[in-house]
């Protein structure tokens, strides 16, 4: 399986936030109402614009936070790699 290319994962990434606030905006207008709260379209937009730009920075941190956890366990594993190696080649177990 091939992976994806940084063009194409832009275009998702586009495309999923563009469905999410238009889904957001709907749900809202759906669901405000039942909770006894009214806002006009643009309070829609602006609302579902403020969680969709929460939403984009939490994925960010949280994407960043598990690269540098992967990459601390690269690291880990090379530096046992290297002590064994090491270890080997001076003939101590």
């Amino acid at each position: 399986m091939s992976s994806q290319s940084r063009a194409a994962s832009l275009v998702e990434a586009l495309a999923n936030v563009a469905v999410g606030f238009i889904v957001a905006v709907g749900a809202q207008q759906v669901v405000f109402p039942l909770f006894g709260f009214h806002a006009s379209l643009s309070q829609h937009g602006a609302i579902a614009a403020a969680f969709t730009l929460t939403s984009l920075f939490r994925g960010f941190l949280l994407r960043r936070l598990f690269q540098h956890i992967e990459e601390q366990k690269i690291l880990e594993q090379e530096k046992r790699a290297r002590s064994l190696a090491q270890r080997l080649s001076t003939g101590r177990p």
